[in-house]
């Protein structure tokens, strides 16, 4: 049996335990938050104004559309404002690919709640092994969500759809074909991150629809000479990464957001936070911030003066100085009146941010940071935080799990439909119809 075959095999047939429902619920609410926040904003926004308006599915916060375009462009959504689950282990943002996908074939063919997270459970199974398998080699190049997240897309879709286990596995054959998306899209802050969650929902919807029509794939897109594994990776163990199906739910291990930025901040914001309480710092006290950490945190978030929103959210010094001011970092962080206020600035251009030989021993299995503060009076204080706040070993209660979806949604479509939403997915596996879920904002209250 081919890898596709096995994966097939897994996403037409698995039931998962309760704990995993419930893992998927808390993705689910997650996810539709970040949704909700990044819907009015850029690139999802301006693509809902010119892409097909009518259709099943909706728009989160408002609109409608057919199926393939309401994954994309709830998929860019979900991934704008950067405060998606990560499978650490992976590099990866399930939710972002996988939820959209799901979510518009539910809507599209009228499924229940108990179906809904059916998908969702198997998109995650499958594609958070896959990203475990290729990376960390993988990631030198490709944006695990943008290329991984087209099979737990096409999974998620497929299971909604009652897809079999063989049509399940021309998809993925299918999809295989598809992955694509450049790291060094991240580089210029840009608005092209989101669209690589977009178009692998979208990607995925249309793997699955291409399968229930009778295309067909090639079975050993994993494995092959030529395939996804060789092409995009290295020295990939394919047995290993199906031998816990059934056995480990990864869906379990995810990682929510505690600070709305990349993730490979969190450990250092974790640390500023910790040591500015313990020691009574305050952001005018500083005089240098020095950050240790693992390669990809100098990488990818090492820029000093970010120009744009998007930028900012991958720059460590800004949002040093945000957390330092502020003991936070929330979307409102990155408005132009943010971007453009001095004594944020000012703390950011006392960070330093370099490699760290330990941090970087443990990567990608623990995300750390090593941070030192020294103060205008000459005092120096030091942290090394080993995981991240919303990490497995240190999550998020349920309680702050929902302050953070209220956070993001009650701006978008007011605190009643949030705390509707909230109180329908608590039950989501007796709902008979996902269209009767609270999404949309009200007409009154929707962003223009």
């Amino acid at each position: 049996m081919t890898v596709s075959q096995t994966f097939a095999e897994f996403a037409a047939n698995c039931h998962a335990p309760s704990g995993a429902r419930e893992a998927a619920r808390r993705c689910l609410l997650d996810t539709l938050g970040g949704t909700l926040a990044g819907g009015v904003e850029m690139p999802a926004a301006g693509l809902a104004r010119v892409l097909p308006a009518d259709g099943p599915c909706r728009l989160l916060p408002r609109g409608v559309s057919d199926v393939r375009t309401a994954a994309l462009i709830n998929g860019m959504a979900a991934h704008t404002v950067e405060v998606d689950d990560i499978f650490r282990e992976g590099l990866y943002h399930p939710g972002v690919c996988v939820v959209p996908a799901a979510l518009a074939v539910a809507e599209a063919e009228g499924a229940g709640g108990g179906s809904l997270i059916d998908g969702i459970i198997a998109g995650y199974e499958v594609s958070n092994r896959i990203a475990r398998a290729v990376n960390p080699a993988h990631y030198r190049y490709w944006h695990t969500t943008a290329t991984v997240g087209h099979f737990g897309a096409a999974v998620a879709a497929g299971r909604v759809m009652g897809l079999s286990a063989a049509q399940h596995a021309h998809a993925l054959g299918t999809v295989a074909t598809m992955a694509a998306g450049l790291r060094h899209a991240f580089s210029a802050g840009s608005m092209t991150k989101p669209l690589h969650a977009g178009r692998a929902a979208e990607a995925g919807v249309l793997a699955a629809l291409s399968a229930k029509a009778g295309v067909t794939g090639v079975m050993d897109m994993f494995e092959g000479v030529r395939g996804f594994g060789a092409a995009m990776s290295e020295d990939v163990d394919w047995q290993a990464t199906t031998a816990s199906l059934e056995t480990e739910w990864t869906v379990t291990q995810m990682t929510q957001k505690f600070h709305a930025c990349c993730g490979h901040n969190f450990a250092a914001l974790d640390a500023i936070g910790i040591l500015m309480a313990e020691h009574g710092i305050a952001a005018g006290d500083i005089d240098t911030i020095d950050v240790g950490a693992y390669r990809a945190t100098v990488d990818i978030c090492g820029e000093p003066a970010p120009r744009t929103a998007e930028g900012a959210r991958f720059s460590l010094p800004y949002c040093a100085g945000v957390m330092a001011l502020r003991g936070a970092v929330v979307p409102g962080d990155f408005s132009d009146t943010a971007l453009a206020d001095p004594s944020i600035r000012d703390i950011a251009a006392k960070v330093t941010v370099t490699e760290d030989a330990k941090a970087e021993a443990a990567f990608p299995a623990r995300r750390s940071a090593m941070v030192t503060i020294r103060t205008q009076r000459g005092a120096t204080h030091s942290h090394r935080r080993p995981t991240r706040k919303g990490d497995p070993d240190d999550p998020l209660s349920d309680a702050e799990l929902m302050a953070k979806f209220h956070g993001l949604a009650n701006p978008v479509i007011g605190a009643d439909r949030a705390r509707q939403l909230a109180e329908a997915l608590a039950t989501l596996d007796t709902i008979e119809d996902v269209r009767t879920l609270p999404l949309h904002a009200p007409q009154a209250r929707a962003a223009e």
